[in-house]
């Protein structure tokens, strides 16, 4: 391979692993163990894991970004956008596993690695920053065409958003219950952004 093949397959095997695992489970050594690679080549991109991690949460988000991208699209209605991505978190986030719902292993490393790992700290605020500002967006749409209660404040209900989703999966993980989270995930998102009551699917109960 060549250096830039192996400073990519690197960040792929990294996210593979937090994925799979967690930060703090997953060591230099596994992560060239799992890559292929010498230490030395480890060393060669990246001074340090808590780098990788921040090189690997900024390719991960490139990839999310377009997905993110084409769920907000214009040529979706804001209903569909709204739907399509909440099914984005099921299908990205939550899974089909009760015993291994991924969650975001970024926001659960930034936990992990304490105050002190402040380049950690940075990038997963950097992350959610550039993520809210893509619920700000639905949140918008909704709001312009008419599909929100009035006299709601669009950043508040974002962070709220975020604080929400982020609580709500962490929760799942715990509990390990899919049709619990299935069902009251969408429904909290409804309360929280105050889509109006006609608007709600027809399977959803207040």
């Amino acid at each position: 391979m060549t250096a830039a093949q192996t400073r990519t397959h690197l960040l792929d095997t990294a996210l593979d692993l937090i994925w799979q695992s967690n930060y703090n489970a997953v060591g230099v050594n596994e992560i060239c163990k799992k890559a292929g690679v010498t230490k030395g080549s480890f060393y060669h991109h990246f001074e340090s894991k808590a780098e990788l991690f921040c090189e690997a949460s900024d390719y991960y988000w490139e990839k999310m970004r377009g997905d993110l991208d084409g769920l907000l699209s214009p040529v979706h209605t804001p209903l569909e956008q709204l739907q399509k991505w909440i099914n984005y978190l099921f299908e990205k986030k939550i899974g089909d596993d009760p015993d291994h719902m991924p969650g975001c292993p970024f926001f659960t490393a930034s936990q992990q690695s304490g105050c002190g790992e402040t380049k950690i700290m940075a990038s997963m605020q950097s992350m959610m920053n550039r993520a809210d500002k893509y619920n700000l967006a639905l949140i918008n749409n909704l709001r312009n065409g008419g599909y929100l209660e009035d006299n709601l404040d669009p950043e508040q209900v974002s962070r709220l958003l975020q604080h929400y989703i982020h609580g709500a999966l962490n929760h799942a993980r715990l509990i390990q219950d899919l049709a619990n989270i299935r069902r009251d995930l969408p429904l909290g998102v409804y309360r929280i952004i105050g889509l109006k009551a006609e608007f709600w699917p027809a399977n959803t109960s207040l």
